[in-house]
């Protein structure tokens, strides 16, 4: 699914050469859940964007579900994106004069996708909002709205969900239910890749993958699933 070689991202600021990753391996295979995480400036954002397809390498290659994306175009990535990346922001990012149902509907318009209602409906339902369709998001708690960027994520049947601090802006008991989801979706086979710097939130993926001074310092699998209190 993914896989990194010897990525090193080096950023120019002037005369000042920052060194955001330096030499990182990692790959993540199909139906994982995977936590990554570190401190600030520890470089686990600007893995985040280049797993993303938001950022490419300085040098190395990044593999997504075979397809080297190293040194793609801009178009080529955000095509990338739009078919096989669902990405969940700490933010939600809802358009806020539109209901639920067609926030959902939103990567399918930008697809060109005409019939879209039913796919939209299906992907709300499979959040626990299948009675909140027409809802506004300033109609909806924090953790639901969440949701549903989580079924928005999910409309184009993406090969990777990628949650950025999925749980930053909700209470325990919203951040339980995004993470009870989101296990959920791996358990039916999603690949599903978080990056945090809660340890609570990471305890419950089941590989956890810390970061520092932009290299990875440990990478260890789970044997059981930390469930998080509500």
């Amino acid at each position: 699914m993914i896989q990194i070689e010897d990525v090193t991202k080096v950023y120019r600021m002037g005369k000042v050469e920052v060194r955001a990753l330096e030499s990182v391996d990692l790959t993540i295979d199909d139906g994982e859940f995977v936590a990554i995480m570190g401190p600030s400036g520890s470089g686990k954002t600007t893995l985040m964007n280049i797993v993303g397809c938001l950022d490419v390498p300085t040098s190395g290659r990044y593999l997504l579900d075979g397809t080297d994306v190293s040194r793609l175009s801009d178009n080529r990535l955000a095509k990338i994106r739009s078919r096989k990346i669902g990405f969940v922001f700490q933010s939600f990012n809802l358009v806020a004069r539109t209901s639920a149902i067609r926030n959902v509907e939103l990567p399918l318009v930008y697809a060109g996708v005409r019939i879209r209602r039913h796919a939209a409906r299906v992907a709300l339902e499979q959040v626990g909002l299948g009675d909140r369709l027409k809802h506004m998001p300033n109609e909806l708690s924090g953790g639901q709205q969440q949701r549903v960027a989580i079924a928005r994520a999910l409309i184009n049947d993406p090969v990777l969900l990628l949650a950025d601090e999925p749980t930053g802006n909700l209470d325990t008991a919203a951040s339980a239910e995004i993470l009870k989801i989101l296990g959920a979706l791996n358990d039916a086979g999603r690949t599903v890749v978080i990056i945090t710097h809660e340890e609570e939130v990471a305890r419950f993926a089941k590989r956890i993958v810390r970061m520092r001074d932009g290299r990875i310092v440990s990478d260890q699998a789970q044997r059981i699933r930390t469930e998080v209190s509500a």
